[in-house]
């Protein structure tokens, strides 16, 4: 059976492209996906057969040979570099906490990037 990556597929359209390992490109439609499979990312590898369609070579019985690593999963932080960075994040705001206990607001730059940190490592936890 060939192999190749997906180059593109599109989900609402039901259909895209593998780029076989010989170099040939080959359409790649929904009906042809592994039971249950709605939908695969570009640089999944696949393994296929090939038929004759209207318009060339179309791929028939895809298999999921190896999903690609996403971009949250590559970038992930180890758990020890994260704890340094939440209990850094726990002492600025506690300093945070105590002025505005006694009515005083961070300043607008400093409020701002706490507020990006705190987007950062929200997403962070959430991947």
């Amino acid at each position: 059976m060939p192999t190749g990556k997906v180059k593109f597929y599109d989900e609402d359209k039901g259909f895209g492209f593998i780029a076989s390992d010989e170099g040939a490109e080959v359409f790649l439609h929904a009906s042809a996906l592994p039971a249950g499979t709605t939908s695969v990312k570009p640089g999944t590898r696949v393994d296929f057969s090939i038929v004759d369609g209207k318009r060339g070579a179309q791929a028939m019985g895809v298999r999921i040979l190896e999903a690609p690593i996403s971009l949250v999963q590559r970038s992930r932080k180890p758990a020890d570099e994260m704890s340094i960075i939440v209990e850094d994040l726990i002492r600025l705001l506690d300093g945070i906490g105590s002025g505005l206990k006694r009515g005083k607001h961070p300043e607008p730059a400093p409020a701002k990037k706490i507020a990006t940190l705190l987007r950062k490592l929200a997403d962070e936890l959430d991947a």
